[in-house]
């Protein structure tokens, strides 16, 4: 069975970028990850792996990724109104 991986796109409002990485670096790793990062792909717009060794280890972090987003939430910009200021995906590697 493969890894189970999480991905967070994010919307960061305008002039905050360097806000949002210093409070990304700020959280760090999250224990039941194999490993996780926050990388940019754009002027404003930057997205969240982490990389589990299987759903329940991201069903155990759950809570804490959830609180560490309360602390950038202000930081960010709505995506669409369907989504909301973050565009989650999650699941099982295909490998």
């Amino acid at each position: 069975m493969g890894k189970f991986i999480t991905s967070v796109r994010f919307k960061v409002k305008e002039g905050k970028s360097e806000e949002f990485i210093k409070k990304s670096k700020e959280i760090g790793k999250y224990e039941q990850a194999i490993d996780n990062f926050t990388f940019q792909t754009g002027e404003d717009t930057f997205c969240f792996v982490g990389i589990f060794e299987n759903e329940q280890a991201i069903i155990e972090a759950r809570p804490h990724m959830i609180s560490n987003l309360d602390k950038i939430r202000d930081l960010l910009d709505v995506i669409s109104s369907d989504l909301g200021v973050t565009d989650p995906v999650s699941g099982p590697t295909i490998d």
